[in-house]
């Protein structure tokens, strides 16, 4: 596999750090942000390959970061994986709703982050991307429902 760039935007010092180690020793470059403005300067100025982004952050979190990925046409092709605490089907939904590439839970499994990093720097169809999207997105509302109804 071809080591990428990737961006690792979260407020938490030792989870950049957790992230930089892990993928650095798989062959990836690593650039960190540390809250969601510099995560979309360096995003735009640096265009990785592919962004770990957490959502509770101060100031602008990762949604509106996300939102301004996908809303500007010089990031909108980057793949991003949620990083992040916040699991609940109504924020994977918003997530998946945005155009993420993959959600990833914390806590996390660090060495998982390589299989993640590689997933994201296949070559992908665009069609088949929205289908798998379409679909995660359905098998979430539908639990969700079901969570609703007990």
């Amino acid at each position: 596999m071809a080591a990428g760039r990737i961006l690792v935007v979260d407020d938490e010092e030792g989870i950049r750090v957790l992230c930089r180690v892990n993928l650095e020793l798989a062959g990836h470059e690593v650039i960190e942000a540390g809250d969601g403005a510099s995560a979309l300067e360096v995003a735009r100025q640096q265009h990785p390959d592919l962004i770990f982004l957490d959502v509770m952050m101060p100031q602008m979190d990762g949604w509106d970061v996300l939102h301004r990925l996908k809303d500007d046409a010089s990031t909108a092709d980057i793949p991003v994986v949620m990083l992040t605490a916040r699991t609940s089907e109504g924020d994977q939904i918003r997530a998946w709703g945005e155009g993420i590439l993959d959600y990833l839970a914390k806590p996390f499994d660090p060495q998982a982050l390589e299989d993640f990093a590689e997933a994201a720097m296949l070559p992908r169809d665009a069609g088949g991307e929205e289908d798998r999207r379409r679909q995660v997105l359905e098998h979430l509302r539908h639990l969700q429902e079901l969570r609703r109804q007990t």
